[in-house]
């Protein structure tokens, strides 16, 4: 019965044996309506073996020394502009210019047809949002300052949830009715509204550069940064709902209303749902932590948090939850709580390895936006790039004033209009629109051509220009104020992440309260309201390890130990002796 009710299966016709058929046929007849049909079976993946999988493996091995050799040699790039001092040009802007010089090389050398880099220098967007963003987006949650993170938790929720859907829905409604009264090119609701969400990812590393050159408000850094690093995974998400509601919705069947209300609850499910995922991996990380103690084994527990760190995003993806959304909030957690259950040898090397491996990562993704010019085949229309840079500039302009003007109200910290205007001056888009735009299954292929082509053009518009013009508008705003103190901050102006990041380990995550110290502390802070005292009272102690002074001296002797053996290592010449006189000149 299970052979003929399954489809996959063919039973051949035997001739000997036609009464058993005809039998188990009328049976089958007769029980059909009671028996449910068998699930489906699940596609799997050929696996390649024998030569084709030696190819694959040379091409795979050839694109991993292509990425390599890009990222050493950026590497190299960015050394330089730390040692010459050309502290005014970001990092970014210097990266996707070495990458856009490399892709015309590459192709120069492709149509003299000595070598054929092609495959090696595509932009894969399973790689990239597998591998090259997590890292990314977990480090900007772990190095958050949770403080003035969650005394704004509102302010950055209105910029980063209401402002990106207002964002989203003025570049997207703009397209879509432009393509109607035939001034650009005409795309249907879904194409527009999708187009209009991923284009509205802010990226945060020339934002937080621009805010620490000008030392703004601690208070105001924090609320721009947790709103760009918010505002990806917000687009993210309202990228993935536009493009699976609309998409499988009967517009004959299915009102105007009724789409919206599936759009909305389908955004709030992925992003509370992922928000939640992500929590629950921190605590359960800082619990496992905290009553399972291996800080005796630096390895081990590094390697747990290694683990921890990564799974909610394949979890998420799993279950079709947004992973970037819960690899942040398990980045914050973790930060806020696990980080304090490590021993000091593994908080610094978690500190210091999420960011060269998000420093990498970023380096390669700015550099293969570059080579992305040259990578595969455009679709340009001048007046559809023109109008969406007009709308992108207009939803970020209606995105920041009105809700600025609006919270100001309920602000202690006014955020003055010199202000606003940087923030809507470093809107700047990165390589994650760009990856959306690749991952959009648009038909025809001429759409999808020119919707990554445009793409392309305002992420590189507004890193080239706007990004360039930073130093000259951190110089007019400086004009503009003649303060001492602004015209001693003028020689301090620095616009590289690499550099002020890379010299600095927070004082913050390298805790060594014990319970009494930590008791009188919390006693001391009568200020503490909301959530943070709630968390400073009840969650904190739960969640983390209180040290006891055995665990604090045995903390330092291991800190002590292994900074002496290095100490030793490098103080030893090429001959095995002490350079002593040559040391004491140094100093």
């Amino acid at each position: 019965v299970y052979l003929k009710l399954n489809a996959n299966f063919q039973i051949p016709n035997d001739t000997t044996d036609n009464h058993g058929n005809e039998s188990l046929h009328s049976t089958t007849t007769t029980a059909m309506p009671t028996i449910p049909a068998p699930p489906t079976p699940k596609n799997i993946l050929p696996v390649q073996t024998g030569v084709k999988a030696q190819e694959e493996e040379q091409s795979s091995g050839m694109t991993i020394f292509f990425s390599l050799l890009v990222i050493g040699i950026c590497i190299i790039l960015v050394h330089l502009l730390i040692k010459f001092k050309l502290h005014f040009l970001p990092e970014s802007v210097a990266v996707v210019s070495l990458g856009i010089l490399m892709g015309g090389i590459i192709k120069i050398i492709e149509f003299q047809e000595l070598a054929n880099w092609k495959e090696e220098e595509m932009f894969r967007p399973n790689m990239f949002f597998l591998l090259i963003l997590p890292p990314i987006i977990f480090e900007s949650g772990y190095s958050l300052h949770k403080g003035n993170f969650f005394q704004n938790i509102g302010s950055i929720t209105l910029f980063a949830v209401i402002g990106t859907i207002i964002s989203a829905f003025i570049v997207g409604g703009g397209i879509y009715f432009l393509g109607q009264a035939d001034v650009i090119y005409k795309m249907t609701m879904t194409d527009s509204f999708a187009f209009g969400s991923l284009i509205s990812a802010v990226d945060p590393v020339a934002t937080i550069a621009i805010f620490n050159a000008l030392n703004v408000d601690p208070v105001l850094n924090m609320l721009v940064f947790g709103e760009s690093i918010l505002n990806d995974a917000v687009s993210i998400v309202l990228t993935n709902t536009a493009e699976g509601v609309f998409s499988h919705s009967d517009s004959s069947m299915v009102t105007g209303w009724e789409t919206f209300i599936q759009a909305l609850g389908n955004f709030l499910t992925m992003f509370f749902g992922s928000a939640a995922l992500g929590t629950l991996t921190g605590v359960i990380s800082a619990l496992f932590l905290k009553h399972f103690d291996l800080r005796k084994t630096p390895s081990l527990e590094f390697g747990m948090m290694i683990i921890f760190a990564y799974i909610p995003y394949g979890l998420a993806e799993g279950i079709k939850l947004s992973g970037i959304m819960s690899i942040l909030f398990a980045g914050i957690v973790m930060s806020h709580y696990t980080h304090h259950n490590l021993s000091p040898v593994t908080q610094i090397l978690m500190q210091q390895t999420l960011r060269t491996v998000a420093f990498m990562c970023e380096t390669c993704v700015f550099a293969f936006l570059g080579l992305s010019i040259f990578s595969f085949p455009h679709k340009f229309e001048m007046s559809f790039v023109i109008w969406c840079i007009v709308l992108v500039l207009l939803g970020r302009a209606v995105n920041i004033f009105p809700l600025s003007f609006l919270l100001n109200f309920f602000r202690d910290h006014k955020i003055t209009p010199k202000m606003m205007f940087i923030m809507w001056f470093s809107g700047l888009r990165g390589a994650i629109p760009y990856a959306l735009s690749l991952h959009l299954g648009l038909e025809p292929i001429e759409k999808r051509q020119l919707i990554g082509t445009t793409t392309i053009i305002i992420v590189l518009f507004t890193i080239l220009l706007l990004g360039g013009g930073t130093m000259p508008l951190i110089r007019i705003m400086d004009i503009e104020d003649n303060s001492q103190s602004r015209r001693k901050n003028k020689k301090d102006i620095n616009l590289s992440k690499t550099q002020k990041m890379g010299n600095t380990i927070e004082a913050d995550h390298l805790s060594e309260l014990t319970e009494e110290e930590y008791e009188a502390h919390i006693y001391q802070r009568q200020d503490l309201k909301g959530f943070m005292w709630l968390d400073a009272k009840y969650l904190n102690p739960f969640f983390t390890r209180r040290l006891t002074q055995e665990d604090l001296l045995h903390g330092r002797i291991q800190m002590k130990t292994l900074t002496n053996k290095w100490y030793e290592e490098v103080r030893q010449g090429p001959s095995g002796s002490e350079d002593e006189e040559d040391e004491a000149e140094l100093l």
